[in-house]
């Protein structure tokens, strides 16, 4: 019955992307953009789609099911986001509009007037998306294997679920996200508070109760300890805060809403939002009871689920969560894609022109997908850890970004150069060697141990920034005037 339901889900899902491109004439634009004429309410889902992916189903709790209390972190950063794009987003859609820019590289180039610093950006965004991408598909393989029982494996649903992927987004681009984003917000919400609230009923009598028991139990949950301690904390909310609008997938629904006010508006409702965010924590802490032991705490949710629900109900959690891995999943492929084709293929003359471009952009979602395939199968890594990573290489695009707006004349395009090749640089050391900043720097202050490696990246981002900035200053930035 639970592989019924979740193939029904599937199949649903994958017709309504198709049925998106209906009466639409699928140039650039549309594809990737939606002819920039979204209102408020899809871009709301489009931007709640951010985090209600695999990361919030399985990833969110279980970070509750292991860790405890760390896990408030995304209760903090996302509602702290959400009002940064109060005053963040207005101006970027502005420009965009203004300027007929498709990319976030599209922006960094012309707002620096140099095609070179959009290229940079845009293999940053892919290198970043490319996890987060193959997030969505681990997590999408997960789910189907446990809520089906086994009776489908992992790497079979990731190979399925990559192919429906494919074949909508190269059908109907953005319209499928923004349609298939309706289905499952409503029905990952539903699942969401239903879990939240049955779970502790069932293993504890109520959602009181279990803190109650736990506060006894397992006391250990309820307080930040190193590595996760409170230096862990506020700096990963801070990199999660800043890096939230810098994913490029991030700019596509920027650029394609209708006028600036939709982002106020939104931003208004979408802290609220947050709020559904905590059921989705208490069922990790219900599982602790229902479900002890569990080696992978990323399964914690779905565990519980069958352990305690009908085959059914089972199907259903499973195809809420099919649909968290596609929807974002799908906006990753594009953005990536469009990155790829426009600022990357583009520059080849023989790629030149817009149809040329659109129809490189849809041709690359299929390598682009079966890399990503490739990665959620042979590299697995925790969801926690691949989102925090992605979002450490993105938050490197906020000083420059938020400089360029604000403070333009004390900004060079080397000076911007030099600071995301040094952020860049420190956070692949530390990546490729698994260190933190505190083993490669001992001389800093103990109480530091557990910085988020984004920040340090971040502030030598910022200092070779403003010190080349400085002794470019004269050249760089007369030219920058003249051409932007």
């Amino acid at each position: 019955m639970a592989l019924a339901l979740i193939a029904l889900i599937f199949v649903l899902a994958v017709a309504l992307g198709l049925l998106s491109r209906y009466g639409r004439k699928m140039d650039l634009e549309q594809w990737a953009l939606g002819r920039r004429g979204f209102g408020a309410v899809f871009v709301f889902l489009l931007m709640a789609g951010e985090i209600y992916t695999v990361f919030t189903f399985l990833g969110a709790s279980g970070y509750a099911y292991g860790l405890g209390a760390p896990a408030f972190y995304i209760l903090a950063y996302g509602a702290l986001a959400y009002a940064l794009g109060y005053w963040l987003l207005p101006p970027i859609s502005r420009y965009a509009k203004q300027h007929g820019l498709i990319t976030q590289a599209d922006f960094f180039a012309h707002r620096f007037a140099n095609r070179e610093l959009g290229i940079a950006v845009g293999l940053i965004g892919v290198v970043a998306m490319l996890p987060y991408l193959a997030l969505q598909l681990e997590g999408l393989g997960l789910i189907v294997e446990v809520a089906t029982g086994r009776a489908v494996g992992a790497h079979l649903a990731i190979v399925i679920g990559t192919a429906g992927l494919v074949v909508y987004v190269v059908a109907s681009g953005i319209r499928a996200s923004a349609w298939t984003s309706v289905v499952k917000d409503i029905l990952i919400l539903a699942v969401a508070v239903f879990l939240g609230v049955y779970l502790p009923m069932h293993a504890f009598g109520g959602i009181g109760p279990m803190f109650q028991r736990l506060a006894v139990t397992h006391p250990q949950l309820f307080t930040l300890h190193t590595p996760q301690g409170t230096v862990w904390f506020m700096s990963t909310v801070l990199v999660s805060v800043l890096g939230f609008w810098m994913w490029p997938h991030a700019f596509a629904y920027i650029a394609a809403a209708r006028d600036e006010d939709v982002f106020r508006k939104n931003a208004v409702v979408l802290p609220l939002y947050q709020l559904f965010m905590l059921f989705i924590l208490f069922v990790g802490f219900a599982a602790i009871e229902i479900v002890p032991g569990l080696k992978n705490s990323d399964l914690a949710l779905l565990a519980a689920a069958v352990a305690t629900l009908p085959g059914w109900v089972t199907g259903l959690v499973g195809g809420a969560g099919i649909l968290a891995a596609l929807v974002p999943g799908s906006l990753l492929l594009i953005v990536t894609a469009t990155l790829l084709a426009k600022n990357g293929l583009a520059l080849v003359p023989a790629f030149a022109g817009e149809r040329r471009i659109e129809f490189a952009a849809r041709f690359l979602v299929v390598p682009i997908a079966i890399a990503a395939a490739a990665f959620a199968i042979f590299g697995s890594t925790g969801i926690v850890a691949l989102l925090l990573l992605g979002y450490s290489y993105v938050v490197q695009l906020f000083p420059a970004l938020v400089l360029g707006f604000v403070a333009r004349r004390l900004v060079t395009t080397p000076g911007v150069f030099a600071g995301l090749a040094c952020g860049v640089a420190l956070l692949t050391l530390l990546t490729l060697t698994h260190r933190h900043i505190v083993q490669l720097l001992p001389l800093l202050p103990h109480d530091l141990v557990g910085l988020n490696d984004g920040i340090a990246a971040l502030v030598m981002n910022v200092v070779a920034l403003m010190l080349v900035s400085a002794a470019t200053g004269g050249r760089w930035r007369a030219a920058d005037v003249e051409t932007a």
